[in-house]
């Protein structure tokens, strides 16, 4: 599916079809190359199953803390300072009660992205 967003949608398939039990583990099994340091039972299920239309942009509390430690090596950022930024785009429930925490992983990586864009300046000025 790639990243266009016209192929997106909802494939229907139940939790029990042959199918989506094959993408789930392919989706567990890429997860854990990529993050060996997580054990199976500590992923997230919203990791490895889709949204509606699998482009949510949303993730859960748990689903990016399990990734801080390769999301930090991969971005050259200390966990501490990736995990205040991850806390600074926490959307909370509305009113406090309706819906769960979660993380806008757009609004992450552009906050990423502006952290390391200042950090190349202030090295750039060394």
């Amino acid at each position: 599916m790639g990243y266009n967003a016209a192929s997106s949608g909802g494939s229907n398939k139940g939790p029990t079809n042959p199918e989506y039990l094959a993408v789930v583990q392919c989706r567990i099994d890429t997860f854990l190359k990529h993050n060996p340091t997580v054990k199976r039972s500590d992923i997230p299920s919203d990791l490895v199953t889709a949204s509606a239309s699998g482009i949510d942009p949303h993730l859960s509390i748990k689903a990016t803390n399990v990734q801080v430690m390769r999301i930090a090596h991969a971005r050259s950022i200390p966990a501490v300072e990736l995990k205040k930024l991850i806390a600074k785009n926490t959307e909370h429930p509305l009113l406090g009660i309706f819906g769960p925490e979660q993380i806008n992983v757009l609004k992450l990586n552009l906050e990423l992205d502006r952290w390391q864009s200042k950090k190349m300046k202030h090295s750039a000025q060394l």
